[in-house]
């Protein structure tokens, strides 16, 4: 059986995804009565996937086509899980390029295209969701075409295929259709075609001693640890020798436990497998991702993974808040670092060192690649403080620099200029305007990565919740001008208890709560933004007077606007150097680092 190994790259929310799903199910890897055959995002397995709706882990299926084995990877989207495309895109051959007809190339689109076309894959260009009303699909090719003349690393690969796409309808072209044609019965296998006409296969070396390089991990409670990679030369077979490493040396021998591979969304257990598929091993327990496993006899290392590095960092530590150990069950710091480490096992583009006051300070490719795992650990029953996200620097040369990031937004003609203004003061320039046909307009700064941090949701504020924005690391450069304070103080209760009506409504006179009536608070957490520069202290535990004395309207009751509640990544976003964020299983709170009053006040002077 030949074999075929391609990944599905795109910007996120381009429908790689829902492609996927339509080439499984064409493929009748299911059969009819499965539930798989009524299911959206099939590949999206993970619950925060599936409630944020976008790809966090790169995740392999395998479809059978024309008597060809097609193992297909599934990427994220999402700059922030970059180092999940990067290792996942050695495996492959060959990428299918998703572009959204509408939105066409993003900062996403380039950064794995570039990768793909420096690892010498032949990518093949879908353009999707060609029925939406506002498409522009000749303008996305010439974008395309554009995108490929900057990033081609030789001619060959101005070349590309092009192919069209309904990928929610599971309908493909070889050429842009008609409207008739877009509304006649028609399926995926223009792309199946595509993929064994374009995508080259594997070299077949089955008669060299094995080889393998890790490019993921996972595991189970029925057999322990799964190194995941593609034969690059030789047979898996159970029970063969092999030895663990790097090209700094090999560590250990060990035996091959049990060899798997993939079908669908399945794993099953297979005598043997050959160079260029991708399969899973049991039986190795201490590799890593980026090792080489070899063949005992002739142990030889393949290059490690090469990953781009962090440029965020968070400190995490254990809950000291009053109210520790109300909803979580995993409140030590000695529980977080064992949690931490183990996520060091999966998570290439992770990263941790000690920090101070029993702090672990988590570097990562950005807020949400770092926030995910926050919210991980909450699911698992753990209660963190969480610091305010700080820029990586890098001294080159004695002299310190920062992070550059290609922003991209698409905004509503009417906000344009705020979004612009908004850039200014973050010490981003304007690249670039263009207008687009549907009122929209597109813009394209370079801006310090410490410029991004607490913009998404100032973003959504000033463009009324119309703006796409997408991000991609460009380089490291002399750090700029200090950026000022953009956000206002907060609003910090002043006493314990719970929070009332009248209280709260006296809050509300000064500014947005985040809180509810009757919502336990203590001293120090922060209940509000204060619609001043400075911090206020308030107690919203404070119940009006009883007098004997009626006044006019006294009886009536008190309104109150409808608290602002805070997402994760919005509350992440939101903090200031002396505050934290309490994040347990049930709450999220925003507090002072410093809870009593008189304490901060002194910290100040």
């Amino acid at each position: 059986m030949g074999i075929r190994n391609v990944a599905i790259i795109a910007h996120v929310d381009h429908g790689k995804t829902t492609l996927v799903d339509g080439l499984l199910k064409q493929s009748k890897t299911f059969r009819e009565n499965e539930a798989a055959m009524s299911q959206h995002l099939i590949m999206d397995s993970n619950d925060q996937e599936r409630e944020r709706g976008i790809t966090i882990l790169a995740k392999n299926t395998a479809v059978t086509y024309k008597g060809v084995k097609i193992n297909i990877i599934d990427t994220p989207g999402h700059a922030d899980f970059g180092g999940e495309v990067e290792r996942t895109l050695t495996m492959t051959d060959g990428a299918l390029l998703i572009i959204d007809a509408k939105e066409g190339p993003m900062p996403q689109t380039k950064f794995v295209l570039k990768k793909a076309l420096e690892l010498g894959l032949r990518p093949i260009v879908v353009i999707n969701k060609i029925d939406k009303p506002d498409s522009q699909v000749e303008k996305v090719l010439r974008d395309t075409s554009d995108l490929f003349l900057d990033l081609a690393t030789d001619e060959s690969q101005l070349d590309f295929p092009v192919y069209y796409a309904i990928g929610r309808d599971g309908k493909s072209w070889n050429s842009l259709p008609t409207r008739e044609q877009i509304s006649a019965e028609t399926d995926l296998t223009p792309i199946f075609d595509a993929i064994l006409e374009h995508i080259p296969a594997p070299q077949s070396q089955k008669d060299e001693p094995f080889q393998m390089l890790v490019t993921a991990l996972d595991w189970d409670s029925f057999q322990g640890k799964y190194a995941i990679g593609k034969i690059t030369r030789g047979v898996a077979k159970p029970g063969l020798a092999v030895s663990i490493g790097t090209p700094d040396g090999f560590r250990e021998t060990a035996k091959i436990d049990r060899v798997y591979s993939t079908h669908g969304l399945t794993r099953s257990q297979v005598e043997s497998a050959d160079a260029g598929d991708i399969v899973a091993i049991t039986g190795i327990k201490n590799c890593r991702i980026g090792d080489t496993i070899a063949d005992a006899n002739t142990p030889e290392a393949l290059p490690t993974l090469q990953i781009a590095e962090p440029t965020l960092k968070m400190a995490i530590s254990a809950n000291t808040s009053p109210f520790v150990g109300k909803e979580g069950t995993q409140l030590t710091s000695q529980k977080i670092y064992e949690r931490i480490i183990k996520e060091l096992e999966v998570n290439v583009s992770l990263k941790m060192t000690p920090g101070e006051n029993n702090e672990y300070i988590l570097w990562g490719r950005g807020e949400l690649h770092l926030s995910v795992f926050i919210e991980n650990l909450r699911r698992e029953g753990f209660e963190l403080q969480v610091g305010k996200p700080q820029v990586i620097t890098k001294v080159v040369d004695c002299q310190t620099q920062e992070p550059i990031e290609e922003l991209t937004i698409d905004v509503k003609n009417e906000f344009a200029s705020a979004v612009t203004g908004e850039i200014g003061k973050r010490k981003g320039i304007l690249l670039l305007q263009t207008e687009n046909e549907d009122g929209t307009t597109r813009l394209l700064f370079e801006i310090p990565t410490r410029g991004l941090l607490g913009f998404r949701n100032h973003l959504l504020t000033i463009s009324r919740g119309t703006a796409v924005m997408g991000s991609n690391f460009l380089r490291f450069a002399p750090v700029g001008s200090a950026i000022p304070k953009l956000r206002n103080g907060v609003l910090v209760a002043s006493e314990g208890g719970k929070a009332v009506s009248y209280g709260l409504n006296n809050a509300q006179q000064r500014g947005i709560t985040f809180i509810p009536p009757q919502t336990a608070v203590y001293e120090g957490m922060i209940i509000g933004l204060h619609s001043r520069e400075n911090d206020l202290e308030i107690n919203v535990t404070k119940e009006k007077k009883q007098t004997n004395v009626r006044s006019s309207g006294a009886d009536d009751a008190i309104v109150l606007t409808p608290p602002t509640v805070l997402s994760l990544e919005q509350s992440i976003d939101f903090l200031e150097d002396d505050e934290l964020l309490e994040a347990t299983p049930k709450s999220l709170r925003l507090r002072k680092r410093i809870l009593n009053s008189s304490q901060r006040a002194k910290s100040k002077k």
